[in-house]
């Protein structure tokens, strides 16, 4: 995947392609759920909502927002799922 941040460590990666938000929300979420704690899974979404989507969705399950370069985004996954 071109353009994302080299200097970012990830241990999986999600291209939402240009998914909506429930779509792109649910199929976040199942892919969270077979992680292990801690790791950390990069997000590409090219959807107009995602830089205010992916931010609320870490606050609201937990997760860690690592850091944002739209279209990307660095999500540590909760220690306690």
């Amino acid at each position: 995947m071109a353009g994302y941040p080299t200097h970012w460590d990830f241990d999986d990666v999600f291209d939402a392609v240009d998914r909506g938000c429930g779509d792109f929300i649910m199929d976040l979420r199942g892919i969270m759920a077979d992680l292990v704690p801690g790791a950390v899974l990069m997000i590409a979404s090219r959807d107009a909502g995602a830089p205010v989507e992916i931010p609320a969705w870490c606050r609201l399950t937990g997760h860690a927002l690592l850091d944002a370069q739209p279209p990307f985004y660095l999500v540590r996954k909760r220690d306690n799922t």
